[in-house]
């Protein structure tokens, strides 16, 4: 039943920016915390960015200050908006609610 779907991904050239989507089934992203994720090849997940059902967010220190997580109920989809970003963010990046993850949407960033 609980359906999460990222998209967005793709190769930049380091400095530029992606917004990443993951369209969410039913009323999750109203009534559910929504999280994102990475992982790059032999590396362990890393938590990015998470949105709670009343809108406040928190972010890694990682990315914090050049990742936004936003949400639009009404399309029942949550964004990640991913500015300046360096070869070191490179990684297939997923969004999940409770123990559900989507399938993943690869970003590449060149030097």
């Amino acid at each position: 039943q609980v359906h999460l779907v990222e998209s967005g991904g793709g190769l930049v050239q380091a400095g530029g920016s992606l917004r990443l989507s993951c369209a969410a089934s039913g009323r999750i992203v109203s009534v559910n915390t929504v999280s994102w994720h990475r992982q790059a090849p032999g590396n362990e997940r890393e938590f990015v960015a998470r949105i709670f059902s009343g809108g406040s967010t928190n972010y890694a220190d990682s990315v914090k200050g050049k990742f936004t997580i936003s949400r639009d109920s009404t399309k029942s989809t949550v964004y990640l908006q991913m500015n300046n970003l360096k070869p070191e963010d490179t990684a297939v990046y997923y969004c999940s609610t409770d123990a559900y993850w989507g399938q993943g949407t690869q970003v590449t960033v060149s030097s």
